[in-house]
């Protein structure tokens, strides 16, 4: 990505060009919920769905040139199939100077938004809390306006392949969409330091003159301590952190419960030393996610139901022994659980999900599924699909089915000895995963 940073003190000098991205394939163009979000926005207020699929289609073929991001704007030179090329531009409402101070000031009260923008996330409480104090960061219905060179009134593809080009980049780098709202990155973390010091030496003073926050550290009447927008303000001079400890080289091996004592009635040591192993491994893992670089970025894990845990065991510890006893503990035969196993280890709980009945799409799951199998072929390419059950389709003479899970993907499947079995990871994409398992390559 080649990023050229053209701020010269004012919205008008601040600019970012992006390379042009390699052609999207069969993958979704965002992965994010602000992307997923963007995009909404774009086929919501496109009239013509038909532009809307050339243009998706292009921006697929990569027909999308380097892109350009200032305020209120984004433009790009778009490739027709027959080779010419057309300036493209979507425009996007910058901020007011009013709207921009009570997004600062909402950001300096709550640092961690700042620090998840810097590892390149928005997190839905910023979202928010912003608009909480009047400030609409994402796009919406008919926020975006389309320019192009080839004189549509309306959206055209080329203004929609480029929009669709923005949602894959808005998910490597939230910023862009910041910079298209008016403030660049170095302009805005500029402003928010030195609001960050004004309001610190405002508390200090304050709690100088016994009228502040700390006004009462060290009288007795409460903990003493230091507010923490002055130790934010204060990062810059304070000595590093110690380096983090080293990871071992392998889990710490559990105790040994073979004892020459008999175990309780209804304690199984075999089982328990087994539990106790699988904890040690999953300890050290957490525990050198926790410790690698970016590991902020990375969602926090839901808790397991104790199905799903049992398929995640016999997903990590194959055997015979082990797999008949979760089959057993959990309701399954052998076969079921075999079921089980390879759709956790295709996609964890979301692809368990869709395998059984633990999750049924509701009304507006299936419009959104049935509008994403609509858009994601031309016409005359498009399968031919049966509804097969809430939220699955199976291909039409073929032994292929696709299945809308709860994450939004679609997940392929396979009928092999008369059962439909998990054929390989999901996609948001629809069409790519049809694709991958009418190919032989899900699985």
């Amino acid at each position: 990505m080649s990023d050229h940073d053209a701020y010269a003190g004012g919205s008008a000098g601040e600019e970012k060009t992006f390379d042009a991205l390699p052609p999207a394939g069969g993958r979704g163009f965002a992965s994010s919920w602000w992307g997923r979000s963007w995009i909404k926005a774009l086929e919501d207020t496109a009239l013509d769905l038909g532009q809307l699929k050339k243009g998706r289609k292009q921006a697929r073929e990569g027909g999308v040139g380097a892109v350009s991001v200032r305020p209120g704007r984004i433009t790009a030179v778009v490739r027709d199939r027959d080779g010419t090329r057309q300036r493209s531009d979507v425009l996007l409402q910058e901020l007011t100077d009013d709207a921009w101070d009570r997004f600062l000031d909402m950001a300096v009260d709550r640092a961690g938004h700042i620090a998840a923008l810097l590892d390149r996330e928005m997190p839905p409480h910023l979202v928010e809390d912003a608009a909480t104090a009047g400030v609409d960061l994402l796009p919406g219905i008919g926020d975006l306006e389309p320019q192009c060179d080839c004189g549509a009134w309306d959206l055209c593809p080329h203004a929609a392949a480029l929009a669709y080009e923005v949602a894959r980049l808005l998910d490597q780098d939230p910023f862009i969409l910041l910079l298209m709202r008016g403030r660049g990155e170095r302009r805005l973390l500029d402003e928010l330091q030195a609001r960050s010091v004004a309001r610190a030496s405002a508390e200090a003073s304050a709690a100088a003159d016994g009228s502040g926050a700390g006004a009462h550290a060290g009288d007795g009447s409460g903990p003493a301590g230091v507010p923490a927008v002055e130790a934010f303000a204060a990062r810059d001079i304070l000595p590093p952190l110690p380096p983090p400890p080293l990871v071992p080289d392998e889990p710490g091996l559990p105790p040994s419960l073979d004892t020459e004592s008999d175990p309780v009635s209804g304690v199984d040591p075999d089982a328990l030393e087994f539990l106790a192993s699988d904890a040690a491994v999953r300890a050290h893992r957490m525990l050198a996610e926790a410790l690698a670089v970016g590991h902020g970025s990375h969602p926090v894990e839901a808790e397991l139901t104790p199905d799903q845990d049992a398929v995640r065991l016999a997903a990590a510890v194959p055997g015979p022994v082990i797999a008949a006893r979760l089959a057993n503990g959990t309701g399954r035969t052998r076969a079921e659980l075999d079921l089980a196993v390879r759709a956790w280890r295709d996609g964890g709980p979301a692809a368990l999900a869709v395998l059984g009945d633990d999750w049924t799409p509701g009304s507006e799951d299936l419009q959104r599924a049935a509008a994403a199998l609509d858009a994601a072929w031309e016409k005359a390419d498009r399968p031919a699909l049966r509804a097969a059950g809430p939220g699955r389709w199976t291909v039409v003479g073929a032994e292929a089915q696709v299945r809308y899970g709860p994450d939004g993907r679609w997940w392929p499947y396979r009928k092999e000895r008369s059962r439909w079995c998990p054929a390989g990871p999901g996609d948001l994409d629809p069409a790519a995963a049809v694709a991958g398992v009418l190919s032989g390559t899900s699985s």
